[in-house]
């Protein structure tokens, strides 16, 4: 993980546990040319706000939804880590990517990228060639106590 955005601070293990009837937690590919960096990055509170500070999702490949996500509290570690199943790209093809960003949406069925709140952003390299594309999801989030 290379950022946790701030309003996502301390609520990323809380959102992806939601029973919601349609909720979600949605990734975002973002095309390498124009994204911002990272101190500039964590400061959006919404995907729309995102997009719009110069970070260009890559829309050919699309978002996906995560499936399969799980929250483990690992009281041996003093952590607590969220995960998910690999996210696949079927023949993805169009701009060159450089970050993933998993975004909450609390409504898939009505949402706008306004309603959508970027929790975590990913270095991810890969030009899409028409091929199968996978990233490789081993516990996205990770947060532990030092108390």
């Amino acid at each position: 993980m290379s950022l946790v955005f701030n309003i996502a601070l301390g609520r990323v293990a809380s959102l992806a546990a939601l029973p919601a009837a349609n909720d979600a937690l949605i990734a975002v590919p973002i095309e390498t040319a124009g994204i911002v960096a990272d101190s500039v990055m964590r400061d959006y509170d919404d995907l729309q706000t995102l997009l719009a500070g110069a970070s260009n999702e890559q829309t050919t490949m699309g978002r996906k939804t995560l499936s399969g996500v799980t929250v483990t509290v690992d009281d041996t570690n003093d952590r607590v880590a969220v995960d998910a199943a690999d996210i696949v790209w079927t023949g993805a093809t169009g701009n060159p990517v450089s970050a993933i960003v998993i975004c909450y949406d609390p409504d898939t069925t009505t949402g706008t990228d306004a309603d959508l709140i970027p929790l975590t952003k990913h270095d991810w390299s890969v030009v899409p060639d028409g091929s199968d594309i996978a990233a490789t999801v081993a516990d996205f989030y990770r947060a532990s106590s030092s108390a």
